[in-house]
């Protein structure tokens, strides 16, 4: 496996810890993290990763240790952070991305496709997506309710409160996001989930459609947030995607199952890459 490294860039004046592994490249595997999460989520992918092409874990503004404006000064909106996303990527010299995202970082990576369409290799969703739909968990409606959110928020400032909610996950990974979720970034949260509409997906869906990117859709079937008929749904947007569904795994199957979720998406990404070498050799 690949060696992990950190470093951290600098766009439109928020700076923006990155993770990365693997060679020297303009291609390169992108993991997008999602609420409440960070690029530390996909340590272990990254190193994986690594073994085979450059892989990129970048913070999101407003999340983990990258810098988190008020949301006067910046606008937590899925198409603003995925410009930034995209912005980042060409700080770091990709031209060819093959996005993999996880929640919100799913809306994110599709975010950055929109910006510009030629840096999209591949797309991959761990139990995300372009869900049709898709009604707001009890959470969101919570966070997208002024006033109630904030008070809600509050609560969340409790580190026993807060590690009530993820009882199932790892230890180390929850304390890892109780590290980061600090006020700003429970005012980022706020910000994005009220400027979120989820009503009409299908200009999002038509784009993606047209491009027909390889894709493919992992989902822990124990999700609590997004249910699992969601994942085929996937398949509205990105035709050429399969769908690979994680048993006894819930909203991060990347931790609860890493060796299972490793064994489907590695070797669709090992593919895309070798069938991108192939291509340019040609």
């Amino acid at each position: 496996m690949g060696a992990v490294a950190e470093r951290t860039v600098e766009v439109s004046g928020l700076k923006t810890p990155v993770l990365e592994a693997g060679p020297a490249s303009e291609e390169a595997v992108v993991y997008v993290h999602g609420n409440p999460g960070s690029r530390l989520d996909f340590r272990d992918l990254v190193q994986r990763t690594g073994a085979f092409a450059r892989a990129l874990a970048p913070d999101m503004p407003g999340f983990g240790d990258a810098d988190k404006p008020h949301p006067r000064d910046f606008k937590y909106r899925a198409r603003t952070l995925g410009r930034h996303l995209a912005e980042v990527l060409a700080k770091l010299g990709i031209r060819r991305a093959h996005f993999v995202g996880h929640d919100f970082g799913g809306p994110f990576a599709v975010g950055a496709i929109l910006h510009q369409p030629s840096l999209a290799a591949s797309l991959s969703f761990i139990n995300t997506g372009v869900l049709r739909g898709y009604k707001w968990h009890k959470w969101a409606r919570i966070w997208r309710t002024p006033v109630l959110g904030e008070i809600f928020m509050r609560l969340l400032a409790d580190e026993r409160r807060f590690k009530s909610g993820f009882t199932r996950l790892p230890p180390a990974f929850v304390d890892q996001m109780w590290r980061h979720y600090d006020a700003r970034t429970r005012r980022a949260v706020l910000a994005l989930y009220r400027g979120t509409d989820m009503k009409d997906l299908s200009p999002v869906a038509s784009a993606l459609r047209a491009l027909d990117l390889p894709s493919i859709v992992v989902w822990g079937v124990k999700d609590r947030y997004v249910p699992v008929e969601f994942a085929d749904r996937n398949q509205e947007a990105l035709p050429r995607a399969t769908v690979h569904r994680i048993e006894d795994a819930g909203h991060w199957p990347f931790i609860d199952r890493p060796d299972e979720v490793a064994a489907v998406l590695l070797p669709f990404l090992k593919q895309q890459i070798g069938d991108s070498y192939r291509s340019s050799a040609a």
